[in-house]
């Protein structure tokens, strides 16, 4: 719960996959940072020279969260820029054929879209299932890139990617693996879960880290066209004046994010579970059976719910003005009209997706927040049921 000024209530926060707050050491760093190293780090003088190694200790610090090595961090301005220079990159230099899930991220869809790739649709549990990828993979000629995110953004499904890695070496052998893994990083251990992707994409602000500041992790020997022209910056892969400050920050949060892992996934998982249950309890069959009930792994923080007969864009008006914050999809698609994409995929009814929310809860997230969310949510809810849907 955070706090607002002072004639307002208090903030609950529930949209944590959308962005999640600074931490302390993140924004220590950063103001640390800020001050000590003003100068270019692609300069030859000392001030520079010493920035350069501000930022290559960032580099290490974020390769040693992934288990890889620092020459494969290339910092970018967030998520979307590392997945658009993963797609786009591999196809500007090869040509071919690129796939993804059907519910990815719009940043890796479009691209995908955009060049006139395949996509291969989710199982009604959600996930992508290595037959499915494999089917598709088998019917596409010349595939030069695989992308699917090891983490649904709206869900929090969570996909095996070693098991679909295999299915991309066997049915695309000379296809590059990219895993958009920017939901993932607050929940699972990706030394494990995307060992064995050539591409990784990241970003700090899902981590409490600053907005602004990412990374693309490439394996040895994958070589992609740059996006960006211009300085010859960070081994020719992306050209601009680094932001120090913001890389210290990212990797500040990355170290504490995984340091913290463990026990913020067993109290968070049990504040999620502690609030899907007195949602049910107190809303009855107005709640849908959701991705939790369909036996697929989810991760800790995101609670997705559909809701019957009602809109949710009408919910989250109600529940904004009572101060909580959630979203009825990604946070890219907060505030349209259309049904989540991903749903879609899914399989699941137009006028049933209209009444998804999701809840996210991230490492500020309390006791109180779930107490103020079940006070907020079924009074919202029935009040909209009981006008016809808002």
């Amino acid at each position: 719960m955070v706090m607002t000024g002072s004639d307002e209530a208090p903030e609950i926060y529930l949209d944590h996959a959308a962005s999640t707050p600074l931490r302390r050491a993140a924004r220590a760093a950063w103001l640390d940072a800020s001050e000590r190293y003003h100068a270019n780090p692609t300069g030859s003088h000392r001030a520079a020279r010493a920035a350069r190694r501000a930022l290559d200790d960032a580099r290490d610090e974020i390769a040693a969260t992934l288990g890889r090595s620092p020459a494969e961090v290339v910092f970018t301005s967030g998520g979307s820029e590392a997945d658009n220079m993963a797609i786009r990159g591999v196809l500007h230099d090869r040509g071919g054929a690129a796939v993804c899930s059907a519910g990815e991220h719009h940043a890796v869809l479009e691209p995908v879209e955009h060049a006139g790739g395949v996509t291969v649709g989710l199982e009604a549990d959600g996930t992508v299932s290595p037959e499915g990828l494999a089917e598709v993979l088998r019917a596409t000629e010349s595939v030069s890139v695989v992308s699917i995110m090891a983490v649904n953004n709206e869900t929090g499904v969570i996909n095996d990617i070693p098991a679909l890695v295999d299915a991309t070496r066997a049915y695309a052998p000379d296809a590059v693996f990219h895993t958009d893994a920017v939901q993932a990083m607050s929940w699972l251990d990706l030394r494990v879960h995307v060992a064995d992707a050539d591409l990784v994409s990241i970003t700090g602000h899902k981590l409490g880290g600053p907005v602004g500041t990412g990374a693309l992790l490439m394996s040895d020997g994958v070589v992609l066209d740059p996006l960006i022209l211009g300085g010859g910056q960070e081994r020719g892969r992306r050209a601009g004046t680094p932001d120090v400050a913001g890389a210290v920050a990212f990797a500040a949060a990355a170290t504490g994010a995984d340091t913290e892992r463990s026990e913020v996934v067993d109290r968070l998982g049990a504040l999620r579970d502690r609030l899907l249950v007195g949602l049910r309890s107190q809303l009855g069959d107005l709640v849908l059976p959701t991705v939790l009930d369909g036996g697929a792994p989810v991760v800790a923080g995101i609670a997705h719910i559909m809701l019957r007969d009602l809109e949710a864009e009408a919910l989250l008006f109600l529940l904004d003005a009572a101060g909580l914050r959630a979203s009825a999809a990604s946070s890219c698609s907060s505030g349209a009209q259309d049904p989540s994409h991903v749903l879609a995929a899914m399989g699941i009814d137009r006028t049933v997706a209209q009444g998804s929310l999701r809840l996210s809860l991230g490492h500020t997230s309390t006791d109180a927040d779930v107490d103020a969310a079940l006070a907020i949510i079924p009074p919202a809810v029935e009040r909209l049921v009981t006008h016809g849907g808002g």
